[in-house]
């Protein structure tokens, strides 16, 4: 019965430490839904982990549906958990962040937010 009990208790806590092993974009910048007349030329995304580099992806879209980004999202040579794409010259409006990592665990974590540019 102690043995039962006791792989019971292992398979929980494992199981835990798997479940909550996703991603979690923790900052950005331009900050997610900000409004600012300041015009960026890049685009940040932070984790609260590391991400892999297969399947990554961060893309930066005007309220048309057309790329603004330079397609070079990648992340931070040194910090795992950074990814950054350049940006074309923009002006005033809405734009739409896009992202897509893969989590320490394997998983896929895609997400999504705006930020906008004031005259």
């Amino acid at each position: 019965m102690k043995k039962i009990l006791l792989l019971t208790l292992t398979l929980g806590l494992s199981w835990s430490q798997w479940a909550s092993a996703h991603a979690i974009m923790v900052k950005s910048s331009p900050e997610k839904e900000s409004s600012s007349n300041v015009i960026p030329n890049k685009v940040e995304v932070w984790f609260d982990d590391n991400v892999g580099p297969k399947y990554t992806s961060l893309a930066v879209v005007n309220t048309k549906g057309e790329r603004v980004d330079k397609g070079d999202g990648a992340l931070e040579t040194f910090d795992k958990s950074h990814l950054v794409t350049n940006l074309k010259p923009i002006s005033a409006g809405r734009y739409g962040v896009r992202y897509r990592v893969q989590s320490a665990d394997g998983h896929i974590v895609t997400g999504k937010f705006f930020f906008e540019i004031t005259e």
